[in-house]
């Protein structure tokens, strides 16, 4: 795994290809962006985002919210997947926060965990983007980025969070996991468009592939070296006298 300072200098450069780098989820408050998230599991943010606005006018806050029923619910979150177990995590963060926190939003990790469908990824996008509070959300596009280019070293999106937070100032977290995630959206993907990466030199994943491609040339210049020295060619026989058509002359 790469240095802390390796990873500063990686994210430096990436942030410079992604100025833009930020969530693509449309949101006011804390609230809308944790509703928003939730929503966001196993869909797109687009999706979300043409959901969002009909969802948070007729429910613009947890009380109201609080106050839905599945059936209520269900036909307006449809199109975003999952929408029964979407629709119960929602009615029930909604009625956790009016019951424990007086409809607002925790700035706290362990109070928006312990929330009904919020996980440690959608409790750090809530606090890095709308809480202020340093929070790197570690999502399959962060996993599949820091794991290739060498940053950090394990599938487990909690291992990864520790790896990237240990390499950098926690001022920096938010912007990191924004970055990361857009660079697997945009360039990283699983078919990755490595021609097109800033960081290519310095990733583990581009090193080995071009290793894989030089290995059969190398190969193939082996086996030539390999290959038997041609044996020089035998000088000629001097012929045989004889009685013969092409023999010595005869004698007279």
């Amino acid at each position: 795994m790469k240095s802390p300072i390796e990873t500063r200098h990686i994210l430096d450069t990436l942030e410079t290809q992604h100025p833009d780098a930020d969530t693509e989820l449309h949101y006011r408050s804390a609230f809308e962006l944790l509703a928003a998230t939730i929503l966001s599991a196993q869909s797109t943010d687009q999706r979300v985002n043409l959901v969002t606005p009909s969802l948070f006018v007729r429910y613009p806050d947890a009380h109201a919210l609080a106050e839905a029923t599945p059936g209520d619910l269900e036909p307006i979150i449809h199109s975003t997947g999952f929408f029964r177990a979407k629709s119960k995590a929602l009615i029930g963060m909604a009625r956790t926060l009016v019951e424990d926190h007086g409809g607002e939003v925790p700035a706290d990790m362990a109070a928006l965990t312990k929330l009904p469908g919020v996980g440690r990824k959608t409790a750090n996008v809530v606090l890095g983007h709308a809480l202020g509070v340093p929070g790197l959300p570690v999502d399959r596009h962060v996993l599949r980025v820091a794991n290739r280019i060498g940053i950090a070293d394990s599938e487990d999106p909690e291992v990864v969070e520790r790896q990237l937070c240990a390499a950098m100032p926690a001022v920096r977290w938010t912007r990191a996991s924004d970055v990361l995630i857009l660079h697997g959206r945009r360039i990283c993907k699983p078919k990755p468009l490595c021609d097109q990466c800033a960081v290519r030199d310095d990733c583990d994943y581009f090193l080995a592939l071009e290793q894989e491609r030089d290995a059969p040339a190398t190969r193939k210049g082996r086996a030539a070296g390999k290959k038997k020295k041609a044996r020089p060619a035998r000088a000629p026989r001097p012929a045989r006298g004889g009685k013969g058509r092409g023999g010595a002359a005869r004698r007279r």
